[in-house]
């Protein structure tokens, strides 16, 4: 009997977590291709978000972001920040190798649109604060508008002092804003937020978790009324916030937040924060899925979030920060728009061929007769395909599939396991360590001996869709799972 179909295979950990994790989420494959959604999408909204790689699950997979990191001052102090702590290799908000000028940030974004074919959305989300460090984002933002026109501007803030900016983001025409919302009961703010500087003024304790938490649900009216995207970011800490978060969820879409991004606490000791330094734990993987799952409704919730560094500059499965560091710029900012505009042209006829791939898959899961659900790991470079080497991989992206449909519930970070050509045992432990849960490995090639190995903790692995359009490849997979169920029963 194969794995997932009439056994699945439980943990010690939470396994009534996991069944539920596997059977109810959302973002299905059918209904972000627009063929069977419940709550349709506005055609202006869908214009809005399709090239956008944050606002869209879909537009991750071929689109690029680059983050500027001018605006280091910041207004709040939280309990899980430090932006003092840098790490080339670590992804994390907050985080930055160098602090920008305006006039730096233009030469980069001018360098990376003319070299990075996928980029589409240029931001600020830090390091401190977009709108509280407002000088320096408007004198950012500003020109890059002029000399790349058709590049979408987006900020990321705290809410703090963003009321009195939003006429200027609608002048500047700002379409994005994402926010972080940790609380609405400032009782419980007084567990994340030590201090405020609000007005001239430093507040602390619940004055001050009572004022941040009026700011931000202002600015969240004040810009769903003015037609700007809202995605609300939450930091989910456990034992502080995470039932919380469900009451956060409710304020935030009857106040027209279009998105609401959950993620997870890093809180490792080592990155100096007020959490880490007291051993406030991370949520596991299950209890983040779970609360995701709580969440859908009306208001989507976003599951491909990669916690980008503010620095971070391409898709956000790929940074390329580091081939644009500041000692690489060229002196004068120029920029050549023929590579983006020769992608966009790429990009619609890959579409329209996934799209119709995707319908077929859709269509043999919602006909198949089981509800019994598959959870599928894939390795891929981006576009919407299985297109990277498992021995070169950093992420996992992790899909569900039942006969609701296809859908990606979230991703999961690994060390890269081919190290100089060869393999390293200890981080094959750690990625199979990464796959619990999981029925099947998708990539575009892998060894016999981690193959082998993968078998032995409980997941295969296969490259027999190399290439191939990740929901088509799952929905060939599960209906020959369905069909060996159905031969093993008649055995």
């Amino acid at each position: 009997m194969s794995r997932g179909m009439g056994k699945r295979r439980t943990t010690s950990t939470a396994p009534t977590a996991r069944e539920s994790e596997a059977t109810t989420f959302g973002d299905y494959a059918s209904s972000s291709r627009g063929s069977s959604e419940s709550n349709p999408i506005d055609p202006a909204i869908v214009e809005k978000i399709k090239d956008h790689p944050c606002f869209s699950r879909e537009a991750h997979l071929y689109f690029a972001r680059m983050h500027l990191a001018v605006a280091p001052a910041c207004n709040i102090q939280c309990n899980y920040c430090n932006r003092k702590y840098d790490c080339a290799n670590e992804s994390r908000p907050g985080v930055a190798s160098h602090r920008l000028t305006p006039d730096q940030a233009l030469r980069r974004a001018m360098a990376v649109a003319s070299e990075v074919p996928q980029l589409s959305v240029v931001g600020i989300a830090g390091p401190g604060d977009a709108c509280y460090d407002w000088k320096k984002t408007k004198a950012t933002l500003i020109p890059i508008a002029r000399e790349i026109p058709d590049i979408k501007l987006c900020i990321s803030t705290n809410g703090l002092a963003l009321p009195e900016h939003v006429e200027e983001l609608v002048d500047m025409n700002v379409g994005h804003v994402t926010i972080t919302i940790n609380m609405v009961d400032p009782n419980i703010g007084t567990k994340i937020y030590p201090w405020i500087f609000y007005q001239g003024r430093r507040y602390n304790g619940i004055d001050a978790a009572r004022i941040l938490h009026e700011r931000q649900m202002l600015g969240l009216e004040m810009l769903t009324e003015r037609g700007i995207l809202t995605k609300v970011n939450s930091v989910m800490i456990p034992g502080v916030n995470d039932e919380h978060l469900i009451e956060v969820n409710k304020w935030v879409k009857d106040r027209g937040a279009f998105m609401h991004n959950v993620v997870p606490l890093i809180s490792e000791a080592s990155h100096g924060t007020f959490y880490g330094l007291n051993g406030q734990r991370c949520p596991a993987p299950f209890e983040l899925d779970a609360l995701r799952n709580r969440l859908e409704g009306v208001t989507k919730v976003m599951r491909h979030c990669q916690q980008c560094r503010a620095d971070a500059v391409g898709l956000l499965s790929d940074d390329r920060a580091r081939e644009f560091t500041l000692g690489q710029l060229p002196a004068e900012a120029t920029y050549h728009g023929g590579k983006r505009r020769a992608y966009r042209h790429l990009i619609e006829r890959e579409r329209r061929g996934q799209t119709s791939e995707a319908r077929d898959a859709i269509t043999a899961v919602v006909s198949a007769r089981s509800d019994a659900p598959l959870l599928i790991a894939v390795t891929t470079k981006g576009g919407g395909r299985i297109n990277e080497h498992f021995g070169h991989a950093q992420e996992l992206q992790i899909y569900s599939v039942c006969q609701k449909g296809i859908g990606l519930i979230g991703h999961r970070k690994i060390d890269r396991y081919c190290l100089g050509g060869w393999g390293d045992k200890t981080i094959l432990n750690t990625i199979i360590n990464a796959l619990e849960g999981v029925d099947l490995l998708l990539c575009s090639q892998i060894g016999n001996s981690p193959t082998n190995k993968l078998a032995h903790g409980g997941v295969r692995a296969t490259a027999a869709f190399s290439d191939g359009y990740i929901e088509q490849a799952i929905g060939a997979l599960y209906a020959a799972e369905l069909r060996a169920e159905a031969l093993a029963a008649a055995t």
